[in-house]
């Protein structure tokens, strides 16, 4: 049962990740800062695109967990193709 909900959640996990990873590419002309966490990518990915790129310094430099990067996101941008 473990691994019928967690390998789904973890293949989402890395395309969200890829997804955020070309945003962000998009931006500055380069990939995602390494140390970046997946908890923080996931969460980071409802913030619209002026407060994309300043919200990853912040969690970077503060260690921000999720629950701190949903908070500071003042222009959500909704995820309609969730799975």
């Amino acid at each position: 049962m473990w691994y019928i909900r967690v390998f789904p959640l973890k293949a989402q996990d890395r395309a969200i990740r890829a997804e955020e990873n070309l945003r962000h590419y998009v931006f500055p002309g380069k990939l995602l800062p390494p140390n970046l966490e997946n908890f923080q990518i996931v969460s980071l990915r409802f913030a619209s695109d002026n407060e994309f790129l300043p919200l990853i310094e912040q969690a970077l430099k503060k260690n921000l967990n999720q629950k701190e990067i949903k908070k500071e996101i003042k222009n959500w941008k909704p995820d309609f193709h969730k799975v």
